[in-house]
């Protein structure tokens, strides 16, 4: 499945801006910092993590 086949508000909320939105407001309520990392699911392109990933997912960006 390509992510270009889910319905608009899916991508909305799987985009990168809002899993850095979410990433922030973690880092404001827990103090921890947050990594944001790119998966290879379509459906779940991007997730928040309080660790760092493993293969085959990559860093894309520190909450600090």
């Amino acid at each position: 499945m390509i992510i270009s086949f889910l319905s608009a508000r899916r991508r909305h909320l799987t985009s990168f801006e809002k899993c850095y939105a979410v990433a922030c407001q973690l880092r404001d309520t827990t103090g921890a910092d947050q990594f944001i990392v790119r998966t290879d699911n379509p459906l779940r392109p991007f997730r928040v993590s309080r660790h760092q990933p493993s293969e085959p997912e990559s860093i894309l960006a520190l909450v600090a």
